[in-house]
């Protein structure tokens, strides 16, 4: 896969901002306290690069928080780093879990934690890269004390979505959890799914959950946790980027990987691996459900709306600092931070 960046070097005004972000960090960061960059952004914005570009240049060991990454077998179409890349920038977190199996938030944070212990315990630098903004805030958060998956509600709301489509399913889930219902997309069946499957078995709905996590103290991480995102300026080139890159994971042969997940007989469209962006749609063509120029058109669209998702996400996340591209430029910003912060 190549890593070259193709977004345009960032602006004067854009370099002000970042100058004066750093000369006033936020309030509730403590200079005791070790210090974890976590690098955010959408699907093909180039974190990947920037984070390489960053362990040349400074002892990090990079975190993945990909939630398609930690499956095993399946590397093409989840943008796993190759053999090259990982020489130089070892990534902890990919390709550690079976497709048959479940992983939830609440795993990612426990092996986020032992992780990042890890690597300050060697005195480097964790430095945490990825787009599931989910995993990314259960970090910074922790866990609402919700319900347990159930896999035969989850199979029953699958099944409504098939019979009325997933934008159904979404207005039955305003009608019990508006709140909820506002804050996920129609186009997010993950999410949506959940929080009717909350409701379902608890009879309560998932704000009111949230709702009493806020209210209890929240626990105090060992360390500061400084977010950093890719933000591309111009959503049309983040388009251009998300198609190139899916056409090659088709020359690189993402329809054979699906065709070896298939020929196991363990897996189907079901699981939460099979579920993500391209797996879904090479998986529907392989089953005749759609052609193949109908599976590579609703795999791009489905990335777009994934990086559309990931980027209003980043809208509210606080005490961020912003960067437009992955350049090198974008690195020394980067830099320049952690000298800040480690005086």
């Amino acid at each position: 896969m190549s890593w070259t960046n193709s977004f345009s070097v960032g602006s004067k005004i854009e370099n002000e901002f970042f100058s004066s972000r750093v000369q006033s960090l936020p309030m509730n960061l403590s200079s005791s306290k070790p210090n974890v960059i976590c690098l955010m952004g959408p699907t093909a914005s180039g974190k990947t690069s920037l984070a390489v570009d960053l362990v040349r240049q400074h002892p990090f060991q990079i975190v993945s928080v990909d939630s398609a990454q930690i499956y095993q077998q399946m590397d093409i179409g989840t943008g796993k780093p190759d053999k090259g890349v990982l020489d130089i920038a070892p990534h902890r977190l990919i390709d550690f879990i079976d497709p048959a199996m479940s992983y939830s938030a609440s795993q990612f944070r426990t092996d986020a934690l032992r992780e990042i212990d890890e690597i300050l315990d060697v005195g480097d630098t964790p430095l945490l890269v990825g787009g599931t903004m989910l995993y990314f805030r259960v970090l910074r958060d922790g866990l609402a004390r919700m319900p347990h998956a159930d896999s035969k509600i989850r199979g029953d709301i699958e099944k409504l979505a098939q019979e009325l489509g997933w934008g159904a399913v979404h207005q039955q889930l305003a009608a019990v959890d508006p709140n909820s219902a506002a804050r996920i997309h129609p186009n997010d069946p993950q999410r949506i799914q959940r929080a009717l499957e909350v409701y379902r078995i608890s009879g309560r709905t998932m704000t009111s959950f949230h709702a009493e996590m806020h209210g209890r103290q929240k626990e105090e991480l060992p360390y500061n946790l400084h977010f950093f995102a890719i933000q591309p300026e111009n959503r049309g080139v983040l388009h251009s980027q998300i198609e190139a890159r899916f056409r090659q994971m088709l020359n690189e042969g993402l329809v054979d990987e699906v065709k070896d997940l298939r020929f196991r007989g363990d897996l189907s469209h079901q699981l939460p691996s099979i579920k993500s962006v391209g797996y879904k749609q090479v998986w529907k063509h392989l089953d005749g459900e759609i052609d193949y120029d109908g599976m590579v058109e609703k795999s791009i669209i489905a990335t777009r709306q994934l990086a559309k998702r990931q980027l209003t996400w980043l809208r509210s996340w606080p005490n961020l600092q912003s960067l437009s591209n992955s350049s090198a430029q974008s690195a020394q910003r980067v830099l320049k931070y952690m000298d800040t912060i480690s005086i």
